[in-house]
């Protein structure tokens, strides 16, 4: 696939899904702007992605930071043909322990820094009539989460929003897929302090962001509207869907809560 004039920025590409995807699109050589927070990492990971013979340009920005995601976006000075909102975090911990300033910090990344680069990048989509965005949610938006309560709500924004302004731009040529990964082996719930919760106890369980990624990929490519990948996800879904979210909520407290209260 020829993409060498075609641009795709992704946040949160130095590790996990993020890199996985960046690997895809520098495979079908689309050239890369890179975000993510350190410097370091990011490049590092734009040698490697130069590998591939493509243009990797880096913007480090703390996207949690309403004034960077803006500034991000005056920033950059090529045609976005393909937006991924990827950056994300998480905090573990019951709700009424968690620090607020953490937990706002969550709500702008997750879900602030999204709606302020997409609502940037689709507007020059829509002047194109071309582009592509792919909006990184988690089977958690479909799912309330004790311990992890504003997490799982900055997801379920994600979902919501992906699919609200997608049918708005049905007629644009423009396609909004958002991508549902579960557990992932990633380091998402290291940073989230989450280690000791029973949800990531089993490795072998976890999925592999390369296939998450990939997942992801192939739906953004075929312009599906989502994709929740894994089948073991797809499952706990739709039993989800038919259960009152008192039960679900229930659920994913005993999944969700530390190995060292499974006994009391």
């Amino acid at each position: 696939m020829e993409n060498t004039s075609k641009w795709a920025l992704i946040t949160g590409g130095t590790s996990g899904i993020g890199k996985e995807l960046a690997n895809l699109f520098a495979k079908d050589q689309y050239n890369i702007i890179l975000v993510a927070r350190n410097q370091n990492e990011l490049d590092s990971t734009a040698n490697e992605l130069r590998t591939s013979g493509i243009e990797v340009r880096t913007i480090a920005k703390d996207l949690s930071k309403m004034d960077e995601a803006k500034a991000l976006c005056n920033e950059v000075n090529v045609p976005i043909e393909v937006l991924v909102n990827d950056a994300g975090q998480g905090v573990y911990g019951l709700f009424v322990d968690n620090e607020l300033e953490r937990e706002l910090d969550i709500i702008h990344l997750n879900i602030c820094a999204t709606v302020i680069l997409t609502k940037h990048f689709v507007k020059e989509m829509v002047a194109r009539g071309s582009g592509k965005v792919l909006n990184l949610g988690s089977v958690a938006g479909k799912l309330p989460g004790p311990w992890q309560a504003v997490y799982h709500a900055t997801k379920a924004f994600v979902l919501s929003f992906t699919s609200a302004i997608r049918e708005e731009l049905n007629d644009n040529g423009i396609t909004i897929t958002a991508l549902l990964p579960g557990v992932t082996d990633t380091d998402f719930f290291n940073k989230a302090g989450m280690n000791e919760s029973k949800a990531v106890q089993d490795k072998k369980a976890m999925a592999d962001p390369a296939v998450v990624a990939k997942d992801g990929y192939d739906a953004l490519m075929a312009g599906e509207d989502r994709v929740i990948s894994g089948l073991k996800n797809k499952v706990q879904v739709t039993a989800a869907n038919l259960m009152p979210d008192s039960a679900v909520a229930h659920q994913l407290n005993e999944q969700q809560k530390p190995v060292t209260q499974e006994k009391q």
